[in-house]
C-alpha cells in the first residue's frame, strides 16, 4: 500500500485556521510611539486601532488602518519559523514565502527555550542543541525541527517525538561537496599540497623532500558505497583509478555500472593502496579501523575520511603512522571536534587536516538551505516530507492494537539482516501477513515500515519510519512487497504471524534458508510478547528478547546441556532454550537465548562441539 494513499496531514495546516483568541505565550503587539500594546482578539485589535485613528487626520485614517490590519493579519494567520544559525539566503526567501521569519543567532539554552514558545518551527544546523528542555518550553507549538545538513546528533528525537514534534533534515544536498572534498584530500594528500605550502611559507625551498606519488593505477577503496562514496567512485575512475568497494549491502549492479566491484571488507583493506571512508557512524562501526584493522593493510597505504570522525581510533592511526604502515592520512572529521589543540594526530607530518569543509561549498550550502526550508514548509502545510527523521504521532487505538506487533515486525527485520552474509546485498523482501482479517481490515504500513526499520538501520545511519520508510529503501535499491493471506484464526487479533522473506542473497546461517531458496523466518506475538516460531523449515519457539544463539545439530542426546555447560561456564545467563526439529534423530535447531553477548572464545567452544553443523550470534 503507497504511502501516497493518506489522505489525512500529519499537521493541520496553520494557515488553514481560522482566527481564534491568541494565547499569552504567542502574544501580537503593535507599536504606536514606542508604547506597546498587548491584543489578544479582533476586538481587542479594533479598539487598538480605533484609539490609533483619533490621533491622526481623516486623511490619514484609511492608511493606517489598512497598514495595521495588514500587519496583523500577517502575523496572525502566519506561523513563526525561528532560524537560529547562519542560513543561505535562497532558503529564506522561501521560509518568508510561508511563514514570519525571525534570525537570531549565538541564542544560550536560556535565550532559546524563552523564545521557542512563540515558534511554530525551529531551523538549526550543527551548533544549537534542541534538547528535551527546549521541546519542554515549546509548550506543544512547536511543529517541526529542521536541521540544515545529515547529522542530527544534537537534536532530541525522542523528545521531539514524545511532544508530537516533527524533525526533519537536509541529507541530498551535501553529496557532491562531500565527494569533491574527498578527491581534493586524496589529490593533496598524494601530492603533499599542504605540507610544501607551509614549508614555502615558512621560507624553505624543499622540493626533494615532498616527493608525491600518483594516482593513476592505483588501487582506491571506497568504503561505503552510497551517495557520497559512489560520487567519489565516479571521479576517482575519471583519474585512472582501479576502484574497489565494499559495502555488505549496496547492489552490485549499482556497482557495475559505474565500473566498481563490490569485494569482502579484509579485500578491500588489504589490496588499496588509497582507502576513501563514507561509512556512518553507528555503534557497530564505532572505531572499525583500529590496530587489527590497520594490520591487515598494505604497508604504505593512505587514507582519506570526510565521514564520521568516530569510525577511526585515532590513537591506533598515529601508531599506524609512526609504524609506516599508513603512509599518510587525510582527514576532515575528527571523534571531537574541534580536536585539541596538541593532537598527535593533527600535528603529525603525515597527516593532511581541514575543519570538517566536506558540505563547505557555496552550492551546498544553498542547497542545503532550500533543501531544509522546503521540507519545513512542507510540515508546517501538514504534508509528510520523505527527510523525516522521527515518527509520526500515530492514533492511541492504532497504537493499542499493533503495539506487540510493531515490535515484533521490527524484530524479523532485524534478524532477517543479520543472517545475510553480504554478497551481492538485499534487493527483494517479501513480507507475508496471516489474518483472519480482510485485505480492507488490515492496515499494515505501520507494520512494513517496522520491518524496513528492522532491516535497513543495523546497517546504517538513516532513521526508517512511517513516513520515509518506502523512501529509504527505494534509495538503497530493495523492493519490499507484501502478501495477505486468510487463515482461520480469532478476528478479534489483528494478525496471526508475520513472515519475512529475503531473497538472491547468500545466508550466514544455511538453515534459514527455505525450500524455496530465500532467507525466511516467522514470528507470532504470544500473550503480548513477540516469538520467533519458524525458521527456515524448523519451527522454534524463541521469545525476542535479549539475544540469541542459533544452532544447526545432530538431533542427539545431551546438546543441551553441553551447550548450557559452556555458556554457564564463562558466566553467560541463558534465558531460554528450544528446540525444532523436522525429524527424530536427524537434524535439529536449537534456539538459546542469553541475556550477555558471549566473547569468541565462548562461541569458539560452542561451534567446536562435534555435532554441531553451524551456528550464528543474533542481537536481538
Amino acid at each position: 500500500m503507497a504511502f501516497s494513499t493518506l489522505t489525512k496531514p500529519l499537521f493541520p495546516s496553520i494557515s488553514s485556521f481560522t482566527f481564534k483568541p491568541i494565547s499569552k505565550t504567542s502574544l501580537v503587539s503593535f507599536n504606536n510611539n514606542n508604547n506597546n500594546t498587548i491584543f489578544h482578539s479582533r476586538k481587542q485589535c479594533s479598539l487598538v486601532v480605533n484609539n490609533v485613528l483619533k490621533t491622526v487626520e481623516p486623511t490619514q485614517t484609511s492608511q493606517v488602518l489598512g497598514s495595521v490590519s495588514n500587519d496583523v493579519g500577517s502575523l496572525v494567520s502566519k506561523p513563526t519559523i525561528l532560524v537560529s544559525e547562519k542560513l543561505g539566503e535562497a532558503g529564506l526567501e522561501v521560509l518568508r514565502g510561508y511563514g514570519h521569519v525571525e534570525c537570531i543567532y549565538d541564542l544560550s539554552q536560556e535565550d532559546l527555550c524563552r523564545k521557542i514558545s512563540e515558534c511554530d518551527a525551529l531551523i538549526v544546523r550543527s551548533g544549537t542543541k534542541v534538547t528535551r528542555e527546549v521541546f519542554e518550553a515549546g509548550k506543544g507549538k512547536l511543529k517541526v525541527v529542521g536541521r540544515a545538513g545529515v547529522g542530527i546528533d544534537n537534536v532530541d528525537l525522542k523528545a521531539a517525538t514524545e511532544f508530537g514534534c516533527l524533525v526533519v533534515n537536509a541529507p541530498t544536498a551535501n553529496t557532491i561537496a562531500a565527494a569533491e572534498h574527498g578527491i581534493a584530500l586524496l589529490a593533496a594528500m598524494a601530492r603533499n599540497v599542504a605540507q610544501a605550502d607551509a614549508s614555502i611559507k615558512s621560507g624553505k625551498w624543499e622540493r626533494n623532500k615532498y616527493v608525491g606519488v600518483s594516482m593513476v593505477g592505483k588501487t582506491l577503496a571506497v568504503m561505503g558505497f552510497g551517495k557520497v562514496g559512489s560520487e567519489v567512485a565516479r571521479r576517482a575512475k575519471g583519474l585512472g583509478m582501479n576502484v574497489i568497494a565494499h559495502d555488505p549491502y549496496a547492489p552490485a549492479d549499482r556497482a557495475r555500472a559505474v565500473g566498481v566491484e563490490l569485494v569482502s571488507f579484509d579485500q578491500a583493506i588489504s589490496t588499496a593502496d588509497f582507502i576513501s571512508l563514507h561509512i556512518p557512524l553507528i555503534p557497530t562501526t564505532n572505531k572499525m579501523f583500529n590496530d587489527d584493522t590497520f594490520a591487515k593493510m598494505k604497508k604504505g597505504v593512505r587514507i582519506v575520511n570526510v565521514a564520521r570522525g568516530g569510525v577511526i581510533d585515532e590513537d591506533a592511526l598515529v601508531k599506524a603512522l609512526d609504524s609506516g604502515i599508513v603512509a599518510q592520512a587525510a582527514l576532515d572529521v575528527f571523534t571531537e571536534e574541534p580536536p585539541s589543540k596538541d593532537s598527535k594526530l593533527v600535528q603529525h607530518e603525515n597527516v593532511t587536516v581541514t575543519p570538517h569543509l566536506g558540505a563547505s561549498t557555496k552550492e551546498a550550502q544553498e542547497g542545503v538551505a532550500i533543501e531544509i526550508a522546503e521540507a519545513v514548509v512542507g510540515a508546517l502545510k501538514g504534508e509528510l516530507s520523505a527527510t523525516a527523521v522521527n515518527a509520526p504521532m500515530v492514533s492511541p487505538e492504532v497504537i493499542s492494537e499493533l503495539a506487540p506487533y510493531v515490535l515484533l515486525a521490527e524484530k524479523l527485520g532485524r534478524l532477517a539482516v543479520q543472517l545475510v552474509s553480504g554478497g551481492s546485498g538485499i534487493k527483494s523482501v517479501k513480507v507475508v501477513y496471516r489474518s483472519a482479517r480482510g485485505p480492507d481490515d488490515l492496515d499494515t504500513r505501520l507494520l512494513r515500515a517496522m520491518i524496513t526499520k528492522g532491516i535497513i538501520e543495523p546497517i546504517s545511519n538513516s532513521i526508517i519510519n512511517l513516513v520515509n520508510a518506502d523512501f529509504t529503501a527505494k534509495q538503497k535499491g530493495i523492493r519490499i512487497s507484501e502478501e495477505r493471506v486468510v487463515v482461520d484464526s480469532s478476528p478479534e487479533l489483528p494478525i496471526d504471524s508475520i513472515q519475512v522473506q529475503i531473497s538472491n542473497v547468500e545466508s550466514k546461517f544455511a538453515s534459514a534458508v527455505s525450500e524455496g531458496e530465500q532467507i525466511s523466518i516467522e514470528g507470532k506475538v504470544k500473550y503480548g510478547v513477540p516469538h520467533l516460531t519458524c525458521v527456515g523449515s524448523f519451527g522454534v519457539d524463541v521469545s525476542l528478547e535479549g539475544n540469541l544463539i542459533l544452532c544447526r545439530q545432530l538431533d542427539q542426546p545431551g546438546m543441551i546441556g553441553k551447550v548450557g555447560n559452556i555458556l554457564g561456564e564463562e558466566n553467560v545467563n541463558v534465558s531460554f532454550m528450544s528446540v525444532g526439529r523436522t525429524s527424530l534423530r536427524k537434524k535439529a535447531i536449537m534456539a538459546i537465548g542469553v541475556d550477555e553477548e558471549p566473547n569468541k572464545e565462548t562461541l569458539g567452544k560452542i561451534g567446536a562441539v562435534p555435532a554441531i553443523e553451524e551456528f550464528v550470534f543474533l542481537k536481538l
